[in-house]
C-alpha cells in the first residue's frame, strides 16, 4: 500500500511501496501502479548496454556509445538524476583514489558545496581506465553533456532490447530501481537518502547519533560489500559499538544500529583485541538466516535469546525442504529466517501477522574494515 502525502502533476510523493509489498520509507516520487527493475533485471540491462557499446566497427560510434554506457553506469550505481550526471566533469568530479563522485550544486563548482556519492572500487577503476583511453582523454571536460532526449531514447532502446517496458529503462526509473535495490540490501535509510541527495531523517530517536562522515563510511562499506559479494549472510546490520564488557574469556559487545535497534554479540577476548574494538567504532553485525528463530504471537517469548525483535511477517516463500520468511521489524529493517518446511510453526503463522525474531549472541558475527 502507498500512503499519499501530496499530489503534483498527477504524481504522488509517498512512502514507497516496493513491488513485493514492502514499505521502505519515502525515497523517490512514484506514480500509481509503478514498478521497477530488480537487481537481476538491472544486471541484464547493464550487460545489454555493454554489448551494445562495443558492437561497432567505427571508432566514433564506439566512443558515443561508451559515453552513454558511462552515463548509465553512473545513474545505475549512484542513483543520481540524469541532469546531475550530464553536468559532471568526469576528470574532476570523479575521484579514482577515494572512489567518490561529486555531484555539485549548479551555482557552484566548489567541492565543499557538492554531494559525495561512494562507488565501489571496481566501478571506480573501470571509469578511470575508460577516461585514460585516447578517445576520452582527447574529449572535452563536458563530454557527458549530451542531449537529454537522445540519452533517454538510448535508455529506452536498451530496455526494449531486453524485453522490458521502455518506461522501466528510463533514467528516472533506474534511479528509483537503485533506491529500492539499496533498501532491499539493508542499506540504512539515512545512507540511501544521502546518496540520492534527499534530506536525512532526524535520528534523535536512536540511542546513538551518527555523523554525516559516519553515514558516508557506512555507505562506502556497503558499496564494497555489494561489489565483492564475499558473504552469504542475508542479515547485515550497520551500526556503532555502544558498550563493551570484557570477561575472563569472552567479551560482550552491544551494537546500536543506525535506526536505533540494539544487537548483542559475544566474542572471544582475542577476537575483540584482533578487531581493535572500542566504544563508538563503526561495525557491521551479520546473522545468517538459518540461525534466526521465529515465534508467533504478541507476547515477548520467555527464552534465553539475547536478541529479540517484534515485527510483521511480510513474506513466506515455501520450498520442498526449507521455507524463507521475511520479517519487517521497522520501516527500514527486515530480517530473513530460513526454517524447515516440515516445522509446525509454518502451520501457525501467516503473512501479515505479528511474530518475534530471535537469535542468540553467539549467532552474531562482527566485521570491521
Amino acid at each position: 500500500m502507498k500512503s499519499p502525502v501530496k499530489t503534483n502533476n498527477n504524481r504522488q510523493y509517498s512512502r514507497t511501496s516496493l513491488p513485493d509489498g514492502n514499505d521502505h520509507g519515502r525515497i523517490v516520487s512514484i506514480g500509481d501502479g509503478d514498478k521497477c527493475l530488480d537487481t537481476t533485471q538491472l544486471n541484464r540491462l547493464e550487460q545489454s548496454f555493454r554489448e551494445w557499446a562495443d558492437h561497432s566497427p567505427r571508432a566514433d560510434v564506439r566512443f558515443s556509445r561508451r559515453r552513454i554506457l558511462l552515463i548509465f553506469l553512473l545513474i545505475r550505481y549512484t542513483g543520481a538524476k540524469l541532469n546531475e550526471v550530464l553536468a559532471l566533469n568526469p576528470f574532476e568530479d570523479i575521484d579514482p583514489v577515494r572512489h567518490v563522485v561529486f555531484f555539485r550544486d549548479a551555482s557552484s563548482r566548489l567541492k565543499s558545496d557538492s554531494r559525495e556519492v561512494q562507488i565501489s572500487e571496481v566501478l571506480s577503476n573501470e571509469i578511470r581506465d575508460t577516461l585514460a583511453e585516447p578517445s576520452f582523454k582527447e574529449a572535452s571536460p563536458d563530454m557527458l553533456n549530451a542531449d537529454p532526449g537522445f540519452v533517454r531514447r538510448k535508455f529506452y532502446e536498451r530496455a526494449q532490447a531486453c524485453s522490458f517496458s521502455k518506461r522501466l529503462g528510463g533514467p528516472e526509473a533506474i534511479r528509483k530501481a537503485r533506491a529500492v535495490e539499496l533498501m532491499r540490501g539493508n542499506m540504512p535509510l539515512p545512507a540511501v537518502q544521502m546518496i540520492l541527495g534527499l534530506s536525512t531523517p532526524n535520528l534523535t530517536s536512536s540511542y546513538v547519533s551518527f555523523s554525516r562522515e559516519e553515514i558516508q563510511h557506512i555507505a562506502k562499506r556497503f558499496m564494497e560489500k555489494e561489489s565483492a559479494r564475499k558473504t552469504s549472510a542475508r542479515n547485515s546490520f550497520f551500526g556503532k559499538i555502544q558498550n563493551i564488557l570484557r570477561g575472563d574469556i569472552q567479551t560482550r559487545v552491544d551494537v546500536t544500529t543506525i535506526d536505533g535497534h540494539s544487537i548483542t554479540t559475544m566474542i572471544t577476548n582475542d577476537s575483540s583485541e584482533r578487531l581493535g574494538l572500542n566504544q563508538g567504532k563503526l561495525i557491521t553485525a551479520e546473522v545468517k538466516a538459518p540461525w534466526v528463530i521465529l515465534q508467533g504471537g504478541d507476547t515477548q517469548p520467555a527464552c534465553s535469546a539475547e536478541n529479540r525483535f517484534k515485527g510483521v511477517l511480510t513474506k513466506i516463500t515455501r520450498g520442498e525442504i526449507n521455507t524463507e520468511c521475511v520479517v519487517r521489524i521497522s520501516d527500514v529493517t527486515e530480517i530473513c529466517a530460513v526454517l524447515s518446511s516440515d516445522g509446525s510453526l509454518l502451520s501457525e503463522i501467516k503473512e501479515g501477522e505479528n511474530v518475534w525474531v530471535l537469535f542468540n549472541c553467539f549467532s552474531v558475527v562482527l566485521h570491521v574494515d
